[in-house]
């Protein structure tokens, strides 16, 4: 799937199972709660945090794609709302960073293999 044909079916989804998109503020917010409830698991996997419970350790990194796919559904009802084509974005953004970065990256002696 495209990432313009991602945002067609979460507009269908919307306009059919989800009734009508929440305010664009609303979705802000919970882009937000999204986001912290990746960077909790992202804490507990690979950094330093422990689980509460050891079980929940095992089930941790299917938790954790699930919590990725609610961000870029919420960015993309986002998207949808305000008439951005994220794959045009995506594209000048690339374009962007290319442009601007084509040479501090590999100058940068702290991105070195050790």
């Amino acid at each position: 799937m495209t990432i313009q044909e991602a945002q067609q079916t979460v507009d269908n989804w919307i306009r059919t199972v989800g009734v009508r998109y929440y305010s664009e503020l609303t979705n802000t917010a919970i882009l937000m709660e999204e986001v912290g409830e990746v960077a909790r698991l992202m804490a507990r996997l690979y950094g330093e945090q422990s689980f509460k419970q050891p079980e929940q350790a095992e089930r941790a990194k299917e938790d954790l794609s699930d919590e990725m796919a609610d961000v870029l559904w919420i960015l993309m009802c986002l998207a949808n709302q305000t008439g951005v084509d994220l794959t045009a974005a995506l594209e000048r953004n690339l374009v962007k960073k290319t442009q601007r970065d084509a040479e501090r990256h590999a100058a940068n002696p702290k991105l070195k293999a050790p």
